[in-house]
């Protein structure tokens, strides 16, 4: 009789107990905060109590306001926030800004909630521009040049060297513009309203050793390659490259310069193009001047495209003088390899 009145007392108190859960969840629900949203400024993770005036790309910020328990959407100037990347209460919004947005400034927020929308002006900045090279490396005066890198939003300006271009066409990762006079060597400079960047490498020669065919006063005395200087189909800029098919291993494409060495002052370095041939993926190719292996600078192929080399004379020795330039294949192996665009800067 005790078990009995022990379990009938169990169940009723279980059955309270659910009744009461579901009273105050019923409850819970008919007092969802109907408002719409509002939002009164952005912080950081780190010190909610000072607002903002600016966050970066691709930052963590919390929203601070009222009514966003109900979020569904946070757009940051028609950029949507992942969902997995949002978290809402009633008084602050969690939120990752996306990687890129379409202006480099000005980028108001904007939270959807199931009862209204609420947008806040805000400036949320790009990085500073970054420029990784060009295309074509060098040209005269009207080449068309594609400047190559990123965060070129809201480009205010391009220079090369001191001289203001006009741009033909902008992209987030590419600016097109063309060689002005006087101006065929030399530092690309980029502006946004964020900042200005200088190029990493120069924009074309000082001196020419090849492109399309040998400079005057230079003659081919590789070894352990059949050399061929006017090959047409893999070329980088212009007509011609130098096409180089290994026929043993440590083979080397080597310029001679005529007598007497030319002279290294006001010279920075040595810079070439080189395309990988089939199986040629991570293979090595190192550069020597004059002969000289142990001051050599080895650098890594890519396979079925072509990377641009700028070699600084800090990293060969700091030569005074050249004789010959040397590209001596330098994994042991035989192996076709394209050259284009050698010079000195």
């Amino acid at each position: 009789m005790k078990r009995t009145l022990q379990t009938s007392f169990s169940s009723a108190a279980l059955a309270v107990l659910l009744l009461t859960l579901l009273t105050v969840a019923c409850k819970k629900e008919k007092q969802e905060d109907t408002n719409p949203p509002m939002i009164t400024g952005v912080t950081n993770l780190l010190d909610r109590g000072d607002l903002l005036e600016s966050a970066d790309f691709d930052e963590w910020i919390i929203i601070k306001g009222q009514h966003l328990a109900t979020t569904f959407k946070v757009d940051f100037n028609g950029e949507i926030a992942s969902d997995s990347l949002v978290y809402a209460n009633d008084s602050i919004i969690t939120v990752k800004i996306p990687k890129t947005l379409p202006d480099p400034i000005n980028n108001p927020i904007t939270v959807s909630t199931k009862y209204g929308t609420a947008t806040y002006n805000f400036r949320i900045l790009q990085p500073p521009p970054v420029i990784t090279g060009f295309d074509p490396v060098a040209g005269p005066e009207g080449t068309q040049v594609n400047i190559l890198g990123d965060f070129f939003n809201g480009v205010t300006s391009v220079k090369f060297n001191d001289v203001e271009v006009p741009v033909i066409s902008k992209a987030k990762s590419t600016i097109t513009v063309q060689v002005p006079q006087g101006q065929t060597y030399g530092y690309v400079y980029v502006t946004t309203p964020v900042g200005t960047a200088k190029s990493e490498k120069v924009f074309g020669f000082k001196l020419v050793v090849y492109d399309d065919a040998l400079a005057s006063g230079w003659s081919n005395t590789s070894w352990s390659t059949a050399t061929d200087y006017a090959h047409a189909d893999t070329v980088k800029r212009g007509t011609y490259a130098l096409k180089s098919p290994f026929t043993g291993a440590w083979g080397a494409v080597r310029v001679t310069k005529a007598a007497p060495a030319l002279d290294l002052t006001g010279y920075s370095g040595v810079k070439f193009s080189i395309y990988g041939g089939a199986g040629s993926e991570a293979k090595k190719v190192k550069l020597l001047i004059n002969g000289v292996t142990a001051t050599g600078y080895t650098v890594t192929l890519k396979a079925g495209q072509w990377t641009d080399f700028q070699i600084p004379l800090s990293s060969l020795g700091n030569p005074t003088s050249l004789s010959t330039l040397t590209f001596q294949e330098f994994s042991g192996i035989k192996q076709l390899i394209y050259f284009d665009d050698i010079g000195l800067y």
